[in-house]
C-alpha cells in the first residue's frame, strides 16, 4: 500500500507552520516519504501513520496511539509510528511536530564526525 497522501499533505503543512524558514529536505523511504530536518529524519509517512524521530523512545511509547517503528522487524531507537487517531486534530500533529524537531536535533548531535574523504566529497557535492 502506497502512503496516503492525505496524510503527507498534512504532515509537509504542519511543518512549514512550525518552521517556515527551515531546509526540509523529503526523500522516498521505506516505502513512504521522510522529511528530514539538518540532514537527520524529524518526520515521515509510512501508509498512513506518521513516523516521528523523537528523542526519548521510551517517553513517546507512553503516548496513546503510538508504537515502536520496527520496519525490519527490530525495533529501531529514537523512531515511532503514531497512528491516525493520534494526530488526528491539528494540535495533536503540531506537538508531534515538535517532537520530530527535538529528536532530529538530538540526532545531529550524537551523530560522528564525518571522515575526511567523506567531508571532501561533501564539499564537491555542494559546488
Amino acid at each position: 500500500m502506497p502512503y496516503d497522501q492525505g496524510v503527507a499533505a498534512r504532515l509537509r503543512a504542519a511543518v512549514m507552520r512550525a518552521r517556515p524558514q527551515a531546509l526540509i529536505d523529503e526523500r522516498k523511504m521505506f516505502g513512504g516519504i521522510a522529511l528530514l530536518l539538518d540532514g537527520s529524519i524529524a518526520w515521515g509517512v509510512l501508509k498512513s501513520d506518521l513516523v516521528i524521530r523523537v528523542p526519548d523512545t521510551a517517553v513517546a511509547l507512553q503516548r496513546p496511539h503510538t508504537r515502536p517503528f520496527d520496519f525490519t522487524g527490530r525495533p529501531s531507537r529514537g523512531l515511532v509510528y503514531v497512528a491516525p487517531p493520534g494526530f488526528a486534530d491539528e494540535g495533536d500533529l503540531d506537538g508531534w511536530i515538535a517532537l520530530g524537531i527535538a529528536g532530529a536535533q538530538a540526532a545531529a548531535k550524537t551523530k560522528r564526525p564525518a571522515s575526511r574523504a567523506g567531508a571532501a566529497k561533501a564539499r564537491a557535492r555542494a559546488r
